[in-house]
């Protein structure tokens, strides 16, 4: 997903994400999407396992 960002992109974002949300927003930011990848995270992990079921009960 980020293979061709590079490091002067990212640096780039931190730099833009640095001056539109100040640096004491930064860590909020981080952790809400950190918590909303996990969630999506274990809602896939969920629908797997139900279509595994499925089949199995089949």
């Amino acid at each position: 997903m980020f293979g061709n960002i590079g490091v002067p992109g990212l640096i780039l974002i931190i730099i833009l994400a640095l001056i539109i949300f100040g640096p004491s927003k930064l860590p909020e930011l981080g952790k809400a999407a950190g918590n909303t990848l996990k969630e999506f995270k274990n809602a896939t992990k969920d629908l797997i396992s139900d279509k595994e079921s499925d089949k199995d009960a089949k």
